[in-house]
């Protein structure tokens, strides 16, 4: 006989496959997975990134005979009259959104958990009424409500007393033990959604003497998050290290790494840079929102006489084309706009990168890994070898690059590549201070893109403004 819970899911489902939303065969994977981890069906549809949680919100409301709240309608502050445990909140994804004498209203993640109703009821002694709410949504709220992840620290002050001792650092395997305890997996876990939840393009763990920053870089400029416990450092860095496959051991020099994970339905990627400084090692994360990426040009900003230059460019059969800015200026996603556009069944596109950022499909991308000799230089002679019509260099580096990009170019093949400049015209200066033949650079280069980010106006509290003419006569 079929449980409650068992049967909403079979609805849940139906619903959710009738809709379009998910495949047959995604669904059976999950309920295999349900039924040996014991969560439920949503859950395991979250957590491994097979929904957006938007979706699959809607899809229980609906399955529920519910309504979905927005964020706008939670309450301000804290519900007076309702003693409750943060960390109950924050496990259940439940919140408290109005209380009077005759009802509960509660926001929850999950409506179909029993249990979290008939606790709360008897806690208010009132009838609950239901709602349901964003997981992302509920969790912001509790910070905002009840306090950050204080129950986390409290827990982790219980487990890491042991952990003030600076010898501990020398343990390698007591520290991939610390680093694999679930109070350091929830508090990376949660970094790495908060930055999602923030948009932001980067996230920095910075070590000092007496604190440990954490700051996400959001619309260009970076700002503070919560900071972790000094005392955790070590554990932190080394959680992020082996999700990014890197050696824990070494803490002398700078190491480089990719980690690839499922938030909230989305497919994430972060590249991750360990760098050591005075106080330990600092940590820089890249987040790359594979949802969020858009490979139009209009998308990006870029259109008008711009966008007919740069197609012009694209459209020469060889030659080299570069993009050039700095770091972080969305040279790469340009790039990858430009071989969205040019990807077609008679081109055959090669890739070269450090690292490959997006994948696309119907391109060829190889991963430098100059470990074991896999260099720029290497990989594009033995890609010129394998009849390319397109090829694509993460970034001209050297002069080795930069004359086998030369010879690919003079050989018949479109060369797509990044160079750190400050303009456009500079990249030829770069180009020759390189060691490249001016000839070469005269016969090979088609044109150059200089691109910077611009910060965004808000839609909902932008004004205009109306510039004076001796503004204007000032800055000519």
């Amino acid at each position: 006989m079929e449980t409650p819970l068992a049967d909403r899911d079979e609805r849940l489902a139906a619903l959710l496959m009738d809709a379009g939303r998910i495949e047959h065969s995604t669904i059976e994977r999950a309920r295999l997975i349900a039924q040996t981890t014991g969560d439920s069906l949503p859950l395991v549809l979250l957590k491994l990134g097979m929904m957006a949680e938007r979706d699959l919100a809607m899809a229980l409301a609906r399955c529920h005979g519910l309504k979905l709240v927005e964020q706008d309608a939670f309450p301000a502050q804290a519900i007076p009259g309702l003693s409750l445990s943060t960390r109950f909140l924050r496990e259940e994804r439940v919140l408290p959104l109005a209380l009077t004498d005759d009802r509960l209203d509660l926001a929850m993640a999950d409506p179909g958990d029993d249990f979290v109703r008939q606790s709360l009821a008897m806690i208010a002694d009132v009838p609950v009424v239901l709602h349901v709410g964003l997981p992302t949504e509920i969790e912001q709220a509790i910070d905002r409500l009840y306090g950050s992840v204080q129950a986390t620290e409290d827990q982790m002050d219980r487990t890491h007393n042991a952990a003030e001792d600076e010898g501990f650092e020398t343990d390698i395997e007591r520290l991939r033990d610390l680093a694999s305890e679930a109070p350091v997996v929830r508090l990376v876990s949660r970094m790495i959604e908060d930055a999602i939840d923030l948009r932001a393009s980067d996230i920095h763990l910075e070590p000092y003497e007496q604190r440990l920053r954490l700051r996400y870089r959001v619309d260009g400029v970076l700002q503070d998050g919560e900071a972790p416990p000094l005392r955790l450092k070590s554990a932190i860095v080394s959680r992020l290290k082996i999700m990014a496959k890197l050696n824990i051991a070494e803490r002398r020099l700078p190491q480089d790494g990719r980690i690839k994970l499922a938030v909230r339905g989305s497919a994430i990627d972060l590249r991750v840079s360990t760098l050591p400084s005075l106080f330990g090692e600092g940590v820089v994360l890249r987040v790359l929102n594979q949802d969020q990426l858009s490979l139009e040009f209009g998308a990006l900003g870029i259109g008008g006489k711009t966008l007919e230059r740069l197609l012009e460019g694209l459209q020469r059969p060889n030659g080299i084309f570069l993009v050039t800015g700095p770091t972080g200026s969305g040279k790469t996603t340009t790039l990858y706009a430009a071989l969205s556009r040019l990807n077609e069944a008679g081109t055959k596109i090669v890739t070269v990168e450090d690292p490959v950022e997006y994948q696309l499909d119907g391109v060829n991308q190889i991963q430098v890994k100059p470990a074991i000799g896999l260099t720029f230089a290497n990989a594009l002679r033995a890609i010129l070898r394998q009849d390319p019509d397109i090829i694509l260099i993460g970034e001209i580096r050297d002069l080795e690059t930069a004359r086998i990009a030369a010879q690919a170019a003079l050989t018949g093949h479109l060369v797509l590549s990044t160079l750190h400049t400050n303009s456009a015209a500079a990249s030829v200066t770069r180009l020759m201070d390189m060691g490249l033949e001016s000839y070469l650079v005269t016969a090979t280069l088609n044109g150059v893109v200089a691109q910077r980010l611009v910060r965004r106006l808000c839609d909902a509290c932008k004004t205009p403004y109306a510039i004076s003419r001796s503004f204007m006569i000032s800055w000519a």
